[in-house]
């Protein structure tokens, strides 16, 4: 406890996290809660003795800062070569399952994918594909398309601009939500293309890096023995009225 205080610095027992807007419902400063995984983030934080402040930055310089020590922990990301030699990785806070969204019109399930030369992918602009999708950019059976976001994907989609994009269920069913379209008109796919967990990551360049890890991990294993962190998955996103913040 002592060292993990004298890591922290004049923020003794106050992590400084960070994370990124508009990745609804996961994280999003507009969302009850500040999102489903903000929620379980600080949930474990607490439950380990730790208070904790939340910080918004665009997602490449929230991470930068966290590397150069601004903050103390960032989330949600998942495991990658690179990041790996930079970051220790908490426990999984979530297992993410990817889908095709395509329209109901004009189903895409994965076997699908590599039978049409030419369908357009719509995938964010810095969000990183699966490797077998994205060896069908590669090759040009798919034509990938990358907007600022996934709200803008789905409202592609329905006017048929895009054919299909891939995103987690929870991300991708949410932005359907805002286009405000009768859901029938969308197609969600029944093969699942891959899962991957998403995880706090701390530098291991940090003081303290190894034990601010395992009381994380402590607290988030508390919350899931406790029923609370499925209860803060399950809870129904809402949006934060206009003014309430």
């Amino acid at each position: 406890m002592l060292s993990l205080a004298i890591s922290l610095g004049a923020h003794a027992g106050n992590v400084r996290l960070v994370t990124g807007d508009d990745y609804a419902p996961l994280t999003g400063r507009s969302l009850e809660g500040d999102g489903m995984l903000s929620a379980v983030v600080q949930a474990a934080f607490s439950r380990s003795g730790l208070e904790t402040s939340l910080a918004w930055q665009p997602w490449k310089r929230g991470y930068l800062m966290t590397l150069r020590g601004e903050y103390d922990a960032t989330f949600p990301y998942i495991r990658a070569a690179q990041r790996e030699r930079d970051f220790l990785y908490s426990a999984p806070l979530y297992v993410s399952e990817q889908h095709l969204f395509s329209r109901a019109a004009d189903s895409v399930e994965y076997d699908d994918l590599d039978g049409v030369t030419g369908r357009r992918l719509c995938h964010p602009l810095g969000w990183q594909l699966p490797e077998p999708i994205q060896r069908l950019v590669d090759q040009g059976v798919l034509v990938r398309h990358s907007p600022t976001g996934l709200n803008a994907c789905a409202q592609l989609l329905l006017l048929g601009r895009d054919d299909v994009f891939l995103a987690d269920l929870q991300l991708g069913t949410f932005a359907l939500r805002s286009t405000e379209a009768p859901r029938l008109r969308f197609h969600v796919s029944n093969s699942i293309v891959g899962r991957q967990t998403m995880h706090l990551i701390v530098p291991r360049n940090r003081a303290g890096a190894e034990e601010l890890i395992e009381r994380f991990d402590r607290g988030l294993q508390a919350i899931r023995a406790s029923g609370e962190y499925q209860r803060l998955l399950d809870r129904p996103p809402a949006r934060l009225h206009d003014g309430a913040r």
